[in-house]
Order: structure tokens, then sequence, then C-alpha cells
């Protein structure tokens, strides 16, 4: 699975919009979406952030593992 259907599905998942998570992570709606379609490469910080907000490890956001548990 690519990375951007994952964080789209974990969004979805969640029931937060794009615009929630654009907001959570200080940029525009637009911004995010391109992210989130495939447009843009994710940054290492955001892609960070996202782990963070979702509670996944940045493995699993990046379709490296199946398993969202984070290493502790």
């Amino acid at each position: 699975m690519a990375y951007y259907r994952r964080i789209r599905d974990l969004r979805e998942d969640h029931d937060y919009t794009q615009r929630e998570i654009a907001e959570r992570l200080g940029m525009l709606q637009p911004q995010y979406f391109r992210y989130e379609q495939g447009y843009r490469d994710v940054p290492t910080d955001i892609l960070i952030r996202l782990a963070d907000i979702y509670g996944v490890s940045v493995d699993y956001l990046l379709g490296l593992t199946d398993n969202p548990v984070r290493a502790k």
C-alpha cells in the first residue's frame, strides 16, 4: 500500500477532515490534500507528526510494516 493511501485511511478511520489534520500540522488544507493524493512527498517532520497524531509508527505510515504499534 502506498503511504499516501495509508495516511488517508488513518484520517478517515479517526473521523478527521483534511482541514482538521492540516490545522494540526500548521498548514493549509490544499497542501495536506497534495500529500494525501501522492502529488507531493511528505517531509520527514510531517510524517513524524502524523505518526504522533494517530499513535502509530512512521514505519507503519510508510508501509514498511503492517503492525501499527510503535516500538517502546
